[in-house]
């Protein structure tokens, strides 16, 4: 018997998450581990749950997920971007509620590249009159 699944790719900065939702009781692993251990602070938790409570989905899916690349918060941030992916292949009727929220919208800001002759991407060295 196939599995009955829904999938999302979320993408934030250089962190790429494939998401998983299957129906369930609310449980969610994170590249093998629980959500809770993988993402250690509220505030990335809460980020990575928004799509599920904006939708009244909180209990009724089991994520798996695999997320590469970057550091937690922009894991946090692709994970929150693939959920509401798979919530609207899951319930296209969904998709309204998601981007009235802009969890649909893949936050496109990434580190800027340091420019030649400047010390930063926008900070140049310090300039000596004399």
């Amino acid at each position: 018997m196939a599995q009955i699944q829904n999938y999302g790719t979320g993408k934030r900065k250089t962190s790429v998450a494939r998401v998983f939702l299957r129906p369930g009781k609310g449980g969610a692993t994170v590249n093998g581990r629980p959500l809770e251990e993988y993402f250690t602070t509220v505030d990335q938790r809460k980020l990575v749950v928004e799509p599920l409570q904006a939708t009244e989905n909180s209990g009724n899916f089991d994520l798996y997920i695999t997320v590469k690349g970057g550091g937690l918060s922009g894991q946090a941030g692709a994970v929150r971007h693939g959920i509401a992916k798979a919530l609207v292949d899951f319930d296209p009727d969904l998709r309204s509620v998601l981007k009235e929220q802009g969890l649909l919208t893949r936050d496109a800001r990434k580190k800027e590249r340091k420019k030649p002759g400047q010390r930063g991407a926008r900070a140049r060295f310090q300039f000596s009159k004399r």
